[in-house]
Protein backbone atom coordinates (compact mmCIF):
# COMPACT_ATOMS: atom_id res chain seq x y z
CA UNK A 1 0.00 0.00 0.00
CA UNK A 2 2.98 2.17 -0.07
CA UNK A 3 2.49 5.85 -1.16
CA UNK A 4 3.06 7.58 -4.58
CA UNK A 5 2.21 11.79 -3.73
CA UNK A 6 2.07 12.52 -7.58
CA UNK A 7 0.78 9.71 -9.83
CA UNK A 8 -2.45 11.21 -11.88
CA UNK A 9 -4.32 7.80 -11.24
CA UNK A 10 -3.69 7.85 -7.65
CA UNK A 11 -4.01 4.02 -6.81
CA UNK A 12 -2.44 4.39 -3.44
CA UNK A 13 -4.11 6.26 -0.91
CA UNK A 14 -2.35 9.32 0.02
CA UNK A 15 -2.75 13.13 -1.01
CA UNK A 16 -1.24 16.22 0.45
CA UNK A 17 -3.64 18.70 2.91
CA UNK A 18 -2.82 21.95 3.16
CA UNK A 19 -0.49 23.28 4.41
CA UNK A 20 2.09 20.66 2.53
CA UNK A 21 1.25 18.09 5.38
CA UNK A 22 0.67 14.16 3.94
CA UNK A 23 -2.58 12.67 4.42
CA UNK A 24 -3.32 9.04 4.25
CA UNK A 25 -6.70 8.18 3.03
CA UNK A 26 -7.66 4.95 5.34
CA UNK A 27 -11.23 4.34 3.85
CA UNK A 28 -10.64 0.74 3.00
CA UNK A 29 -13.24 -2.15 1.54
CA UNK A 30 -14.42 -3.43 5.37
CA UNK A 31 -15.92 -6.75 4.05
CA UNK A 32 -14.33 -9.48 6.58
CA UNK A 33 -13.94 -13.00 6.20
CA UNK A 34 -14.79 -14.40 9.68
CA UNK A 35 -16.13 -17.92 11.01
CA UNK A 36 -20.04 -17.25 11.02
CA UNK A 37 -19.75 -15.17 7.39
CA UNK A 38 -21.89 -12.78 8.57
CA UNK A 39 -20.41 -10.20 6.03
CA UNK A 40 -21.34 -13.28 3.09
CA UNK A 41 -17.75 -14.30 2.96
CA UNK A 42 -16.90 -17.17 5.69
CA UNK A 43 -13.32 -18.49 6.27
CA UNK A 44 -13.42 -21.60 3.95
CA UNK A 45 -9.89 -23.04 3.25
CA UNK A 46 -8.59 -22.86 -0.53
CA UNK A 47 -11.47 -20.34 -0.92
CA UNK A 48 -9.19 -16.92 -0.57
CA UNK A 49 -6.21 -15.82 -2.15
CA UNK A 50 -3.73 -13.12 -0.50
CA UNK A 51 -2.62 -10.70 -3.05
CA UNK A 52 0.61 -8.96 -1.35
CA UNK A 53 3.71 -7.37 -2.02
CA UNK A 54 7.03 -8.04 -0.16
CA UNK A 55 8.00 -4.13 -1.00
CA UNK A 56 5.11 -3.17 0.77
CA UNK A 57 5.33 -3.03 4.59
CA UNK A 58 1.81 -2.73 5.32
CA UNK A 59 1.53 -6.35 3.07
CA UNK A 60 4.67 -7.73 4.85
CA UNK A 61 3.00 -7.59 7.69
CA UNK A 62 0.26 -10.23 6.46
CA UNK A 63 2.89 -12.24 4.97
CA UNK A 64 4.79 -12.75 8.60
CA UNK A 65 1.18 -13.20 10.50
CA UNK A 66 0.17 -15.71 7.57
CA UNK A 67 3.55 -17.97 8.34
CA UNK A 68 3.39 -17.15 12.38
CA UNK A 69 -0.07 -19.02 11.93
CA UNK A 70 0.61 -21.62 9.48
CA UNK A 71 -1.97 -20.63 7.39
CA UNK A 72 -0.18 -21.03 4.41
CA UNK A 73 -2.27 -23.98 3.12
CA UNK A 74 -6.07 -22.46 4.19
CA UNK A 75 -4.60 -19.56 1.91
CA UNK A 76 -2.91 -19.19 -0.94
CA UNK A 77 -0.90 -16.30 -1.69
CA UNK A 78 -0.14 -14.30 -5.15
CA UNK A 79 2.87 -12.08 -4.97
CA UNK A 80 2.83 -8.84 -7.06
CA UNK A 81 6.50 -7.50 -8.32
CA UNK A 82 8.05 -4.28 -6.45
CA UNK A 83 6.76 -1.96 -8.82
CA UNK A 84 3.38 -0.74 -10.46
CA UNK A 85 1.98 1.03 -13.27
CA UNK A 86 -0.37 3.96 -13.24
CA UNK A 87 -2.91 1.88 -12.79
CA UNK A 88 -2.66 -0.81 -10.64
CA UNK A 89 0.06 -3.13 -8.62
CA UNK A 90 0.57 -6.02 -11.58
CA UNK A 91 1.86 -9.80 -10.86
CA UNK A 92 5.31 -9.19 -12.90
CA UNK A 93 6.60 -11.79 -11.08
CA UNK A 94 4.52 -14.58 -12.77
CA UNK A 95 5.09 -17.04 -16.52
CA UNK A 96 3.40 -14.38 -18.88
CA UNK A 97 2.73 -11.36 -15.72
CA UNK A 98 -0.62 -13.34 -15.19
CA UNK A 99 -1.36 -14.58 -11.54
CA UNK A 100 -1.87 -18.18 -12.26
CA UNK A 101 -4.79 -18.77 -9.99
CA UNK A 102 -6.73 -15.72 -10.24
CA UNK A 103 -5.80 -15.04 -14.24
CA UNK A 104 -5.49 -11.74 -14.51
CA UNK A 105 -2.63 -9.55 -14.92
CA UNK A 106 -3.68 -6.39 -12.68
CA UNK A 107 -4.77 -6.68 -9.42
CA UNK A 108 -7.31 -3.77 -10.67
CA UNK A 109 -9.00 -6.52 -12.10
CA UNK A 110 -10.41 -8.05 -9.38
CA UNK A 111 -11.47 -4.80 -7.64
CA UNK A 112 -13.41 -3.92 -10.87
CA UNK A 113 -14.97 -7.25 -10.81
CA UNK A 114 -16.66 -7.15 -7.48
CA UNK A 115 -17.31 -2.78 -7.65
CA UNK A 116 -17.25 -1.87 -11.55
CA UNK A 117 -16.88 1.81 -10.42
CA UNK A 118 -14.80 1.73 -7.97
CA UNK A 119 -13.26 5.09 -6.95
CA UNK A 120 -10.29 4.55 -4.80
CA UNK A 121 -6.76 3.38 -4.71
CA UNK A 122 -5.73 -0.47 -5.84
CA UNK A 123 -4.03 -1.40 -2.64
CA UNK A 124 -1.89 -4.28 -1.34
CA UNK A 125 -2.38 -6.58 0.46
CA UNK A 126 -6.04 -7.72 -0.86
CA UNK A 127 -7.95 -11.24 -0.10
CA UNK A 128 -9.45 -12.17 -3.21
CA UNK A 129 -12.71 -14.84 -3.49
CA UNK A 130 -10.90 -16.67 -5.96
CA UNK A 131 -13.88 -18.55 -6.99
CA UNK A 132 -15.55 -15.13 -8.15
CA UNK A 133 -12.48 -13.17 -8.69
CA UNK A 134 -13.60 -10.80 -6.39
CA UNK A 135 -11.61 -8.62 -4.16
CA UNK A 136 -13.47 -9.25 -0.29
CA UNK A 137 -11.18 -6.65 1.56
CA UNK A 138 -8.06 -4.50 1.33
CA UNK A 139 -8.20 -3.11 5.45
CA UNK A 140 -4.88 -4.01 5.87
CA UNK A 141 -4.84 -3.54 9.85
CA UNK A 142 -8.07 -6.11 10.27
CA UNK A 143 -6.79 -8.86 8.00
CA UNK A 144 -4.19 -9.85 10.23
CA UNK A 145 -6.50 -9.84 13.28
CA UNK A 146 -8.83 -11.61 11.46
CA UNK A 147 -6.29 -14.37 10.48
CA UNK A 148 -5.36 -14.10 14.20
CA UNK A 149 -9.23 -14.88 15.69
CA UNK A 150 -11.18 -16.09 12.94
CA UNK A 151 -9.26 -18.66 11.15
CA UNK A 152 -8.01 -20.32 14.66
CA UNK A 153 -9.68 -23.58 13.16
CA UNK A 154 -6.95 -23.87 10.25
CA UNK A 155 -4.05 -22.79 12.68
CA UNK A 156 -0.70 -24.81 12.48
CA UNK A 157 -0.47 -26.74 15.83
CA UNK A 158 1.91 -24.68 17.97
CA UNK A 159 1.09 -21.29 16.49
CA UNK A 160 1.25 -18.40 18.64
CA UNK A 161 -1.54 -15.93 20.53
CA UNK A 162 -0.73 -12.55 18.39
CA UNK A 163 -2.94 -11.34 19.34
CA UNK A 164 -4.45 -12.43 23.00
CA UNK A 165 -7.77 -11.27 24.27
CA UNK A 166 -6.24 -10.44 27.77
CA UNK A 167 -3.87 -8.01 26.41
CA UNK A 168 -5.94 -6.29 23.36
CA UNK A 169 -6.49 -2.93 24.78
CA UNK A 170 -2.82 -2.61 25.55
CA UNK A 171 -1.83 -3.55 21.96
CA UNK A 172 -4.52 -1.53 20.51
CA UNK A 173 -3.04 0.99 22.47
CA UNK A 174 0.23 0.66 21.25
CA UNK A 175 -0.70 -0.21 17.48
CA UNK A 176 -2.59 3.13 17.20
CA UNK A 177 0.87 5.24 18.67
CA UNK A 178 2.54 3.26 16.21
CA UNK A 179 1.28 3.95 13.53
CA UNK A 180 0.88 7.61 13.74
CA UNK A 181 3.82 8.38 14.40
CA UNK A 182 5.88 5.68 13.02
CA UNK A 183 3.97 3.33 10.59
CA UNK A 184 2.52 6.72 9.21
CA UNK A 185 4.96 9.14 10.48
CA UNK A 186 7.82 8.13 8.11
CA UNK A 187 5.43 9.04 4.96
CA UNK A 188 4.74 12.25 6.25
CA UNK A 189 8.39 12.88 6.39
CA UNK A 190 8.85 11.52 3.33
CA UNK A 191 5.56 13.38 1.33
CA UNK A 192 5.78 16.77 3.18
CA UNK A 193 5.11 19.37 0.66
CA UNK A 194 6.31 22.20 3.07
CA UNK A 195 9.23 22.52 5.46
CA UNK A 196 7.15 23.09 8.66
CA UNK A 197 5.10 19.76 7.26
CA UNK A 198 8.19 17.94 7.47
CA UNK A 199 9.56 19.39 10.66
CA UNK A 200 6.46 18.24 12.72
CA UNK A 201 6.35 14.88 11.32
CA UNK A 202 10.27 14.51 11.64
CA UNK A 203 9.74 15.71 15.37
CA UNK A 204 6.73 13.13 16.07
CA UNK A 205 8.63 10.32 13.84
CA UNK A 206 11.93 10.52 16.31
CA UNK A 207 9.84 11.33 19.99
CA UNK A 208 7.93 8.14 19.11
CA UNK A 209 10.96 5.95 18.56
CA UNK A 210 12.71 7.71 21.79
CA UNK A 211 9.53 6.71 23.72
CA UNK A 212 9.65 3.07 21.82
CA UNK A 213 13.35 2.86 22.79
CA UNK A 214 12.37 3.12 26.45
CA UNK A 215 10.19 0.90 26.26
CA UNK A 216 12.19 -1.47 25.12
CA UNK A 217 14.89 -0.80 27.11
CA UNK A 218 14.07 -3.60 29.95
CA UNK A 219 11.27 -5.94 27.67
CA UNK A 220 11.88 -8.14 25.11
CA UNK A 221 8.56 -7.37 23.20
CA UNK A 222 6.24 -4.60 22.98
CA UNK A 223 3.30 -5.70 24.91
CA UNK A 224 3.84 -9.01 27.35
CA UNK A 225 6.62 -11.51 27.27
CA UNK A 226 5.73 -12.83 23.90
CA UNK A 227 5.48 -11.69 20.18
CA UNK A 228 2.23 -9.89 19.09
CA UNK A 229 0.51 -8.35 16.50
CA UNK A 230 2.18 -5.22 17.96
CA UNK A 231 5.43 -6.46 17.08
CA UNK A 232 4.65 -7.49 13.71
CA UNK A 233 3.62 -3.78 13.00
CA UNK A 234 6.37 -1.89 14.18
CA UNK A 235 8.99 -4.83 12.71
CA UNK A 236 8.25 -4.01 9.30
CA UNK A 237 8.69 0.10 9.68
CA UNK A 238 11.85 -1.16 11.20
CA UNK A 239 13.24 -3.42 8.74
CA UNK A 240 13.39 -0.37 6.05
CA UNK A 241 14.38 2.03 7.65
CA UNK A 242 18.23 2.23 6.96
CA UNK A 243 17.60 0.68 3.64
CA UNK A 244 14.89 3.40 2.76
CA UNK A 245 13.43 5.92 5.54
CA UNK A 246 16.77 7.02 6.28
CA UNK A 247 17.62 9.05 3.05
CA UNK A 248 14.79 8.36 0.85
CA UNK A 249 12.17 10.17 3.22
CA UNK A 250 14.93 12.24 4.96
CA UNK A 251 14.09 10.65 8.48
CA UNK A 252 17.91 10.88 9.02
CA UNK A 253 18.25 12.24 12.67
CA UNK A 254 19.57 8.50 13.53
CA UNK A 255 20.14 5.64 11.34
CA UNK A 256 18.49 2.36 12.89
CA UNK A 257 22.11 0.68 13.41
CA UNK A 258 22.56 4.15 15.68
CA UNK A 259 19.86 3.27 18.11
CA UNK A 260 20.82 0.97 19.89
CA UNK A 261 17.58 -0.72 21.83
CA UNK A 262 15.82 -0.82 18.77
CA UNK A 263 18.39 -2.17 16.44
CA UNK A 264 18.76 -4.79 18.57
CA UNK A 265 15.21 -5.32 18.74
CA UNK A 266 14.65 -5.00 15.00
CA UNK A 267 17.31 -7.77 14.76
CA UNK A 268 15.77 -10.00 17.35
CA UNK A 269 12.47 -10.28 15.51
CA UNK A 270 14.75 -10.72 11.75
CA UNK A 271 16.02 -13.58 13.01
CA UNK A 272 12.74 -15.26 14.54
CA UNK A 273 11.38 -17.32 12.00
CA UNK A 274 8.58 -15.79 10.19
CA UNK A 275 9.58 -12.48 10.59
CA UNK A 276 13.43 -12.46 8.21
CA UNK A 277 12.41 -15.12 6.03
CA UNK A 278 9.19 -12.64 4.44
CA UNK A 279 11.77 -9.60 3.73
CA UNK A 280 13.00 -8.72 0.54
CA UNK A 281 14.78 -6.15 0.41
CA UNK A 282 16.11 -5.85 -3.43
CA UNK A 283 12.42 -5.36 -3.89
CA UNK A 284 11.96 -3.21 -0.99
CA UNK A 285 14.92 -1.08 -2.46
CA UNK A 286 12.91 -0.97 -6.33
CA UNK A 287 10.01 -0.31 -5.37
CA UNK A 288 10.83 2.92 -3.31
CA UNK A 289 13.34 4.51 -5.30
CA UNK A 290 12.02 3.73 -8.48
CA UNK A 291 8.19 3.91 -7.93
CA UNK A 292 8.42 7.55 -6.00
CA UNK A 293 9.84 9.38 -9.03
CA UNK A 294 8.92 12.42 -6.96
CA UNK A 295 11.18 12.07 -4.77
CA UNK A 296 13.85 10.30 -7.15
CA UNK A 297 13.17 11.43 -10.45
CA UNK A 298 16.33 9.37 -11.65
CA UNK A 299 15.36 6.18 -10.20
CA UNK A 300 18.79 5.38 -9.40
CA UNK A 301 18.63 2.73 -7.15
CA UNK A 302 21.51 2.87 -4.06
CA UNK A 303 23.65 -0.03 -3.54
CA UNK A 304 23.87 -0.24 0.21
CA UNK A 305 23.43 -0.29 3.19
CA UNK A 306 25.17 -3.21 4.22
CA UNK A 307 22.93 -6.01 5.20
CA UNK A 308 25.27 -8.47 6.82
CA UNK A 309 24.77 -7.32 10.01
CA UNK A 310 21.25 -8.48 10.21
CA UNK A 311 22.39 -11.37 11.61
CA UNK A 312 24.88 -10.30 14.29
CA UNK A 313 24.07 -11.74 18.02
CA UNK A 314 21.31 -8.87 19.63
CA UNK A 315 21.83 -9.84 22.85
CA UNK A 316 17.78 -9.52 23.48
CA UNK A 317 17.07 -12.82 25.01
CA UNK A 318 18.78 -11.84 27.90
CA UNK A 319 15.58 -10.01 28.76
CA UNK A 320 13.95 -13.15 29.35
CA UNK A 321 10.20 -13.87 27.24
CA UNK A 322 9.47 -16.30 25.04
CA UNK A 323 9.12 -15.17 21.53
CA UNK A 324 6.48 -17.79 20.94
CA UNK A 325 4.52 -18.10 24.23
CA UNK A 326 3.86 -21.62 24.64
CA UNK A 327 3.55 -22.53 20.92
CA UNK A 328 6.68 -23.20 19.16
CA UNK A 329 8.50 -21.76 15.32
CA UNK A 330 7.25 -22.32 11.72
CA UNK A 331 8.76 -24.40 10.04
CA UNK A 332 11.21 -22.47 6.88
CA UNK A 333 8.71 -21.54 4.17
CA UNK A 334 8.27 -24.06 1.35
CA UNK A 335 10.44 -23.21 -1.94
CA UNK A 336 7.80 -21.24 -4.05
CA UNK A 337 8.02 -18.37 -1.15
CA UNK A 338 11.39 -18.47 -0.23
CA UNK A 339 12.95 -14.54 -0.35
CA UNK A 340 16.18 -15.39 -2.96
CA UNK A 341 19.33 -15.19 -0.53
CA UNK A 342 20.78 -12.59 -2.93
CA UNK A 343 18.15 -9.74 -1.48
CA UNK A 344 18.98 -10.23 1.98
CA UNK A 345 22.12 -10.69 4.54
CA UNK A 346 24.76 -12.99 3.48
Amino acid sequence: MTETASDAAEHQPGKYVEPGEFKRDTNYITTRITADGHDGYPVEPGRYRLVAARACPWANRTLIVRRLLGLEQAISLGLCGPTHDQLSWTFDLDPGEVDPVLGIHRLRDAYLARFPDYPRGITVPAMVDVPTGQVVTNDYAQITLDFSTEWTAHHREGAPQLYPEPLRAQIDEVNARVFREVNNGVYRCGFAGSQDAYDTAYERLFTALDWLSERLTDQRYLVGDTITEADVRLFTTLVRFDAVYHGHFKCNRSKLTEMPVLWAYARDLYQTPGFGDTVDFGQIKTHYYVVHTDINPTGVVPAGPDLSNWLTPHGRDALGGRPFGDGTPPPPPSLDERVPALHGPR
